[in-house]
């Protein structure tokens, strides 16, 4: 199959026919017909990047054809054929979907230029559509991986939040995909065409974080060498995420808060008040509620970026997710590494499964490729596991019938909890226990309530 654009050029002229194939034929695929029928019928069986056709044609004429053409997927580019006095018809044709037209007798090179300008932004544009398919693959709504009752209501809090501009706060522990849950709300939100801007407040100090965030002037401190813009201004008319916000320091809490309120902020060194456009989106794996308890996270902040609380459960906690991110992780990281085919023993899922996961997603994904890179043969078993797992799997029925009952107890205290608001006095209350015996819980299991009807 030829891999050069294919032309179909529909004339009744038969002498316009020829003299037009014969000047493509050396770089395009060029095909004929001697009117609309014989065109829709020849492009049933074929395809065409470009259809060149004459306007006024009889039986079918060219703007028949366009209406015809214009429902086809992919449509392609149709380029008209019009006499002197039939520019106002071509024009017409253009409004409703024609790329453009030319006027006879046929400059070639005038038809070279643009079919050399169309085919172009078509290819443009199918890149466009892969790239955009490559990043709703990896970072859309629809990826992040969950059948369990908890990822459901996450996938329901994103549904509702995604097309708002409210400000979203995602708590939850180390590794459970946070990032890729704000990815997520970005691309499922009307500002899916601006920039998403992260940024990881832990990894830099405060002064390093103000001028990241706000930007700072030529000469605002020793090594300003220049203007830098900060990322409120990179992420202007998209989303600004936040990880790890339970980090910064006051100084910087005021300016954030400033931004979130008035939508303007000055950089580092500067006077000239800049406003944006940005959506907030923050992170944190820490108890933000208790650092406003203890005095280092500002209230006026926290109410602020508390707007939707979205809390993404640890993995131990997401019934039968285990097995269905272990075969996701399995079938992409084995593409990823060349050993495509690669499959799970059953003992190996049973493994996975009864294992607890304190490094939550992000530790599933990185055994799983461990497995795979260091795998030997086509179907892993619990000899590719990374010791840890097996022991957890090897432990004794009696660790393992412990483990159950933990469990199962740290899952009523959840419901418990769910059904009463966080009230912790009503939970307690329900459970049958003491208010200081379900605290003595919660810290057992490392629970935290974002909020509280009582302390």
């Amino acid at each position: 199959m030829s891999s050069r654009p294919v032309i179909l050029v529909v004339d009744d002229e038969k002498n316009t026919r020829d003299g037009l194939v014969r000047a493509l034929r050396g770089e395009y695929a060029v095909a004929e017909a001697e009117n609309g029928q014989r065109a829709l019928e020849w492009l049933e069986t074929h395809a065409a990047d470009v259809v060149l056709t004459d306007l006024r044609m009889p039986g079918m004429d060219g703007l028949t054809l366009l209406s015809r053409l214009l429902g086809r997927d992919p449509k392609p580019i149709l380029i008209l054929l019009t006499a002197y006095g039939n520019v106002e018809t071509a024009v017409e044709a253009m409004k409703r979907g024609a790329y453009d037209f030319l006027a006879k007798p046929v400059n070639l090179d005038r038809l070279d230029l643009l079919l050399r300008r169309a085919l172009a932004e078509r290819q443009l544009g199918a890149e466009n559509r892969r790239l955009r398919e490559q990043l709703d693959a990896k970072y859309g709504f629809e990826n992040i991986i969950g059948i369990s009752p908890a990822m459901q209501e996450v996938f329901e809090t994103i549904r509702q939040a995604a097309p708002t501009r409210a400000t979203v706060l995602i708590q939850g522990e180390s590794g459970t995909g946070k990032e890729l849950v704000a990815r997520a709300l970005h691309q499922c939100s009307p500002r899916r065409d601006g920039p998403f801007v992260p940024v990881h407040c832990a990894s830099l100090s405060p002064t390093l974080l103000e001028s990241e965030l706000f930007g700072h002037e030529k000469g605002a401190f020793t090594g300003a060498v220049e203007r830098r813009r900060g990322r409120f201004e990179l992420a202007d008319g998209g989303t600004l995420f936040l990880d790890e916000i339970g980090e910064i320091d006051a100084a910087l809490q005021v300016k954030i808060l400033r931004v979130l309120e008035e939508r303007k902020f000055e950089r580092v060194g500067g006077t000239d008040t800049l406003h944006v456009d940005v959506r907030l989106v923050a992170a944190t794996n820490r108890d933000l509620k208790q650092k406003v308890a203890d005095g280092t996270f500002r209230e006026d902040l926290f109410y602020r970026l508390y707007v939707v609380n979205l809390t993404l459960p640890p993995l131990r906690d997401r019934d039968g997710d285990v097995v269905l991110l272990a075969q996701h992780y399995l079938k992409s990281l084995a593409a990823e590494n060349g050993k495509p085919g690669l499959s799970l023993a059953p003992e190996a899922l049973d493994a996975l499964a009864a294992y607890p996961w304190p490094g939550n997603v992000r530790e599933l994904r990185n055994v799983i490729e461990r497995m795979v890179v260091l795998g030997a043969g086509p179907v892993l078993t619990a000899r590719d596991l990374p010791p840890t797992v097996r022991a957890a799997a090897a432990a004794p029925a009696t660790t393992r019938a412990g483990r159950v009952l933990r469990d199962a107890e740290r899952q009523l205290i959840l419901e418990a909890l769910r059904r009463h608001k966080d009230n912790r006095t009503k939970a307690a209350q329900d459970l049958g226990i003491s208010r200081r015996t379900l605290h003595r819980k919660l810290n057992e299991f490392g629970l935290r309530t974002p909020r509280d009807g009582e302390q």
